[in-house]
């Protein structure tokens, strides 16, 4: 799949840290009940690796993909365990946008944009967000940046996914609030299914 029939899945990619590779599989399966089949699992623990392995191979239905990529090394490694896709913070050195994980870069300023463009990225992830300038700086790179499409991730929530998802430059937006640490931790996967369920509600009619 490419990145854009990816990113047109869902309105919300939930962006999971994954403590207990126990939790992966029955997490995963949570979000996609809900009706979020794509999943951000991040490199910031040591069974990220791990989670996406299992992920990809065992929750059908689900496009599993790596988060907090931003090397090379790290890109070619969440291809090798089954990643879909990847996501950076920021743009990685000498990275394109092709490849068997698809990336989408993290952008906060338009001369990361007017970078990314250079090098053939048209999908790109604003981060952080609510930094950034939220909806505001995205109206704004609406004109001059007509080809790029946008995942806003940082400072999204259930209260203002919606804001970004009206605005005809953004694919998709990327959060955590769909899978709560709490819920997790108590298995509570029931209502991570419900919070996924009210987060794929807010997609543009």
């Amino acid at each position: 799949m490419t990145l854009d029939e990816i990113l047109g899945l869902s309105p919300v990619i939930p962006v999971l840290i994954i403590d207990d590779i126990e939790d992966a599989v029955p997490l995963g399966r949570a979000l996609v009940a809900g009706g979020l089949p794509v999943l951000e699992i991040t490199l910031r623990t040591p069974v990220a690796l791990d989670c996406i392995e299992r992920m990809a191979g065992e929750i059908e239905g689900a496009v599993v993909g790596a988060g907090t990529v931003i090397s090379p090394a790290m890109r070619k490694a969440v291809a090798a365990v089954g990643a879909k896709f990847c996501v950076s913070p920021g743009l990685i050195d000498g990275e394109t946008a092709g490849g068997p994980a698809p990336l989408l870069p993290g952008v906060a300023t338009a001369t990361e944009l007017i970078a990314g463009i250079a090098a053939g990225f048209t999908c790109f992830k604003l981060f952080p967000a609510n930094i950034a300038g939220g909806v505001d700086a995205l109206k704004a790179f609406a004109s001059p940046f007509q080809q790029a499409r946008f995942c806003p991730t940082g400072g999204v929530s259930a209260r203002n996914a919606a804001d970004y998802l009206a605005l005809p430059n953004v694919v998709c937006v990327g959060g955590s609030w769909v899978a709560p640490a709490e819920a997790v931790k108590a298995g509570d996967w029931g209502r991570i299914t419900a919070l996924a369920r009210e987060a794929r509600a807010l997609a543009p009619v």
